[in-house]
């Protein structure tokens, strides 16, 4: 039997994903799969660069604003919607695209993520507030107790990590550690990884820009709507983090736009450093689409 195809493209935040993307779906009669893990969130559409009205009546998109900031999700979660979409969606079709700069949702759908338990919104609750009273390094002292194994792996300055390996201690009383496998599973289809590149110079510019638009259309106003949800995992992301220190004072509203520009560039060049690591991904310019398609074609 034929086996189905996955064309999966990625490449830094601001490269030019979304037009590319519309022509290869259109190219290969194919809906589209958002992997962007923020754009699945329906109030956060200015600052996630959600695609335009037009972009979405011209190809059918999915996993875009289908779920609540207050809503739980990660990638684990991702992973089983989307191999379930596929299983009903490739009855019917040879093609999928799937477009989306978060690294960890690429990697789930494209390699499997070792499963992580449900954890108890009363059980995050809890541990931020111990986060805010008791202070960070208090929560790094437990995790080097309870899991020494994954303390000695981790970037343990981070907190989000620290965080995330404590909720599923406390959730399950096993280390996070023992649910962490690391082995690529097989898929029942085949994949093929199209990465997008620009000059930095380019890109930096087109980021920038990217930002003075997102303020024009109501980033502020976005970002003021969510401010009490502002300690929720889904609005830790660059652009709402620097808005709501504007928000609160902290600085002016150039500074935040500045911020958001080089916190961006930040987290692009992030991006192209994990992408770059998968040998299996073929590296085009955007505007290379008919080479991209050949390519796609070829193989």
């Amino acid at each position: 039997m034929k086996k189905k195809n996955l064309i999966v493209i990625v490449g830094p935040t601001g490269i030019g994903k979304t037009d590319l993307s519309i022509d290869i779906a259109k190219s290969f009669d194919s809906e589209i799969i958002s992997s962007d893990s923020r754009q699945i969130y329906r109030e956060m559409a200015i600052g996630t660069a959600v695609p335009e009205q037009h972009h979405l009546d011209a190809c059918k998109h999915n996993f875009i604003g289908t779920k609540s900031v207050s809503d739980y999700y990660n990638a684990s979660m991702f992973e089983q919607e989307v191999l379930s979409f596929l299983d009903g969606y490739f009855v019917e079709h040879d093609y999928a695209v799937m477009v989306g700069g978060s690294m960890l949702y690429v990697d789930a759908v494209c390699k499997g993520i070792d499963y992580l338990p449900t954890v108890d919104p009363e059980i995050r609750a809890e541990l931020m507030r111990r986060r805010d009273e008791e202070g960070i390094d208090a929560l790094r002292a437990e995790l080097r107790v309870v899991d020494r194994e994954f303390y000695d792996q981790t970037d343990i300055k981070n907190p989000k990590r620290i965080l995330k390996a404590l909720e599923v201690f406390h959730m399950t009383g096993k280390p996070y550690s023992s649910f962490r496998t690391n082995t690529i599973k097989d898929r029942p289809f085949n994949i093929i990884k199209i990465g997008l590149q620009r000059d930095r110079e380019e890109l930096y510019n087109r980021i920038n820009r990217r930002v003075e638009i997102m303020m024009d259309e109501g980033l502020v106003d976005e970002a003021k709507s969510l401010l009490k949800f502002k300690d929720l995992n889904a609005l830790n992301t660059v652009g709402y983090k620097e808005v709501f220190g504007y928000l609160q004072g902290e600085y002016p509203v150039e500074e935040a736009v500045r911020l958001i520009q080089r916190n961006t560039r930040h987290y692009a060049k992030k991006q192209m450093a994990w992408f770059k690591k998968d040998e299996n991904t073929k590296w085009f310019h955007p505007d290379n689409t008919q080479d991209i398609i050949s390519y796609i074609k070829d193989i």
